[in-house]
């Protein structure tokens, strides 16, 4: 049986029809055309899938699409402001915050949820968020280098 789910997406409306067990990330990838956000381990481990949900980062991936009927979400297709890059994704790119790129859409949203919510953070909490989230490319140095810049930029 199907259900009748509007997922409230980087301000646009998306009115799907889901069984009860698809994940948030197959809706926002297979019934939005969202592709951004990357499903790796499909356990909530990673955190290549997250998006944010009112504001808060979540595994895409351990969401139903059902739960999040109506609750505003925001993927990394809704950071840029057209062809102006967010600051979070400004610094991964002028930091090397990035190499095979596919933990990227959830580092970003990670990072764009902590610095809004706390521009002000210390390094030492920022490496403990941060540490939520794998890569095994980067080594991690230059995306905390890159959230640190992007953090300089919103605050001033």
């Amino acid at each position: 049986m199907k259900h009748q789910v509007t997922l409230n997406i980087n301000g646009s409306e998306h009115e799907i029809f889901v069984e009860a067990r698809k994940t948030l990330a197959d809706a926002i990838r297979e019934e939005c055309g969202l592709t951004g956000t990357h499903l790796g381990c499909e356990h909530g481990v990673c955190g290549a899938c997250t998006v944010l949900m009112d504001g808060q980062p979540v595994r895409s991936c351990l969401m139903f699409a059902v739960q999040c009927n109506g609750v505003p979400l925001r993927t990394v297709e809704g950071l840029a402001d057209g062809d102006d890059l967010h600051p979070v994704q400004k610094a991964f790119w002028e930091h090397h915050g990035l190499q095979c790129g596919f933990c990227t859409p959830g580092f970003l949203m990670l990072a764009t949820s902590v610095l809004e919510q706390e521009p002000d953070i210390d390094d030492e909490a920022l490496r403990e968020v941060l540490s939520s989230n794998l890569c095994r490319c980067t080594g991690y140095q230059n995306i905390l280098i890159a959230v640190k810049a992007a953090a300089e930029e919103m605050r001033g």
